[in-house]
């Protein structure tokens, strides 16, 4: 045979190769006579190549559909021409390494000729097995190969990038330009140290999807009990479960000394890590001159590689940035991918049942030092944020996901709550706006209070605390009350203290707030795990009665039994509700048409709801009963329409008026 026609081609190195056709022109043009004895021929060279522990992958699809044509007109079908070869011993194997490698007539072609072409695997038929003759296809799930799509990955799978350097350099600014929203607070302040947790956020770099991490400003030599220490203690942990790190630096100020602490404490707590070295703030060193460039000599001291020039403020340089991500990250994600491959789809079952359930958002806010970041480390049982005994300590708004029973929650711990004055500046200024804007974007708002300040000041809810529950019925999300530190008031000089907490607290809610009923109080202690599942379950709990959708008919039934028992003041003045329907939820929205023009008096409406709330069992979220006119003539046009099933009639338009033709 003057031509081969089967060549391998390599998907990757170390992996499977693929068999399919192969000719040097374009038209298979030469008689093809007998070409089955050849493979046997040749069977000797494909064991020269072979290894034990591997099998060769047919492309059955492309051989199936292909046929070769000789003088004599005869049409042989490729793939009953293939079928010797499957039959060989399993021995006889071939893998791929070099590229694409090409079986002579005699002899393999040189290395060289293989590399004119790539595999990119989607989906592969393969034929494996032989019994006798007959040789069997299936199916199977091929490998992931470059380019990989970050936009069909689960979050979950991928990568996780954190960005460290040393305080002030632009960590946050970098973080906001990566996700592309203005989450972390950003606030020039070289003295103070604005970020003190972990913000975890989803970045687009182009094609490219990773998880970022905004971290604290590392300050080594820290002592262990300040606030620096613990950020930096909980960098270190965050580190050893991440894939790869963004060391940037503040090109203006060079490299500080500070700068080269940091190159050290990377090299001792990751020591397989090696980042990417990102110069901020070098929008002013492109002026032509060689300052660039001496900056950057200057850097190769940390000895991680060239650096990257870039601007968070700007987007200086994201370009640079993507090129250098880029094949680490895809690397990375074909590991992931064919591992996740391999493993299968055993949990498909399962994962149908949790996307059913829509995602929960919960914000805890309450005043500082209530307990607010406790109780969101002691929900996701982790050292998620930074802890400790001063008063606003949280500066962010922390985000984070956690599963219960099935169900995702997303978890917001907002910074104490104060009231904005026009004195206050700086980075607590912005944590109320934060703070605020989270508790609009909630769906269930979890309100703090101290069980200790509740005893000593004899009242359970100070003003800020009433203004936060008030705007969130004002707002119609979904309200718990939790009452922390619990563990303060046990012993026996505390025990008969405590019950008055427990019995006091409920009823004075009930009277700030009148307008929910039934509003649910948790009684915990974040700081030992006490009450932890009590406070997930009241949460679904009060976001299923969010969701709740009633049918008319169901509501009109209820509706003719409590109109019956409702003592009006005069019968004859009685209101009259045609119906009564609900038209949304989130929250829970009715509507009344009234006959007439009498419309239902505030205490009217107020007996609507509360008998909605008891016999519905809608506690602890706020209801909202609007009133419409359901006029006679409007009335009367949908009674005749609803009777009215023959064929419809044509209506003409006239200047004055509309009449039936």
């Amino acid at each position: 045979m003057s031509h081969s026609w089967i060549r391998a081609l390599s998907v990757r190195k170390r992996q499977y190769g693929l068999v399919s056709l192969h000719h040097r022109s374009s038209f298979l043009h030469n008689c093809v006579t007998d070409p089955i004895p050849y493979f046997y021929k040749e069977r000797h060279h494909l064991h020269s190549i072979a290894h034990s522990a591997h099998v060769i992958n047919i492309l059955s699809g492309s051989l199936s559909s292909a046929a070769i044509v000789s003088g004599n007109g005869k049409t042989y079908s490729v793939w009953n021409c293939c079928r010797p070869i499957l039959s060989l011993h399993l021995s006889s194997v071939g893998q791929a390494t070099g590229g694409l490698c090409t079986l002579a007539e005699n002899e393999l072609l040189d290395t060289e000729s293989c590399n004119d072409a790539s595999g990119h695997l989607e989906e592969s038929y393969v034929g494996l097995e032989s019994e006798g003759d007959d040789v069997t296809r299936k199916k199977v799930k091929g490998l992931y190969e470059k380019p990989v799509d970050f936009t069909k990955v689960e979050i979950n799978l991928l990568p996780t990038v954190i960005i460290v350097g040393r305080p002030n350099v632009g960590k946050s600014a970098l973080f906001n330009r990566l996700i592309r929203r203005r989450e972390a607070l950003v606030y020039n302040t070289p003295e103070d140290h604005v970020t003190r947790d972990i913000r975890e956020g989803v970045a687009k770099l182009g094609d490219l999807r990773f998880r970022v991490l905004d971290s604290a400003g590392l300050e080594t030599e820290a002592s262990s009990g300040s606030i620096l220490g613990r950020t930096t203690k909980m960098t270190a942990n965050v580190l050893a479960r991440s894939n790869f790190a963004l060391f940037l630096i503040d090109v203006r100020a060079g490299l500080h000394p500070l700068d080269l602490e940091v190159g050290k404490w990377l090299r001792r707590h990751a020591p397989g890590i090696k980042p990417v070295v990102a110069m901020n703030k070098s929008e002013s060193l492109f002026d032509g001159s060689n300052s660039l460039k001496a900056a950057a000599d200057e850097v190769y001291r940390l000895g991680f590689g060239d650096p990257i020039a870039i601007s968070a403020e700007t987007g200086l340089g994201m370009t640079e940035l993507y090129q250098a991500l880029k094949p680490m990250l895809e690397d990375y994600m074909l590991q992931v991918l064919n591992d996740e491959d391999n493993q299968g789809n055993s949990d498909s079952s399962c994962s149908e049942v949790e996307e059913s359930k829509l995602p929960l958002q919960l914000a805890i806010v309450g005043r500082p030092n209530v307990g607010k970041s406790t109780l969101l480390n002691t929900l996701l049982q982790e050292d998620r944020v930074l802890v400790g005994p001063e008063a606003g300590l949280t500066r962010d708004s922390i985000r984070a996901d956690f599963e219960f029973q099935g169900r995702t929650i997303h978890l917001v711990d907002t910074a104490g709550w104060l009231q904005r004055t026009k004195q206050e500046k700086g980075p607590s200024s912005l944590s109320i706006v934060q703070s605020r804007k989270n508790l609009m974007r909630a769906h269930v708002v979890a309100l703090v209070l101290d069980a200790e300040e509740i005893a000593n000041d004899r009242r359970s809810m100070k003003h800020d605390e009433v203004v936060i529950a008030r705007r969130t019925v004002e707002e119609g999300r979904g309200l718990v009350v939790i009452v922390n530190k619990m563990d303060l008031l046990r012993g026996k000089q505390n025990s008969s203290l405590s019950e008055k907490v427990m019995e006091a607290v409920p009823q004075e809610i009930q009277t700030i707030i009148p307008q929910v009923t039934g509003i649910p109080v948790v009684f915990i202690s974040a700081l030992e795990g006490r009450g932890r599942i009590a406070v997930i379950r009241q949460v679904i709990d009060t976001y299923e009665k969010w969701n709740l959708r009633l049918s008319t008919a169901r509501l009109n039934r209820w509706l003719t039994k409590v109109m019956s028992r409702h003592s009006w003041k005069d019968q004859a003045a009685q209101p009259k509700i045609k119906y009564f329907t609900q038209v949304k939820a989130r929250p829970p929205t009715f509507v009344a048409f009234m006959s007439g023009k009498k419309q239902l008096l505030d205490t009217d409406l107020r007996f609507l709801s509360k008998s909605l709330k008891e016999d519905f069992d809608l506690g602890g979220i706020p209801i909202r009963i609007m009133q419409r006119s359901a006029t006679r003539k409007a009335m009367d046009s949908t009674s005749k329409s609803s009777q009215f099933s023959g064929k419809p009639r044509d209506r003409t338009s006239t200047d004055k008026r509309s009449f039936s033709a």
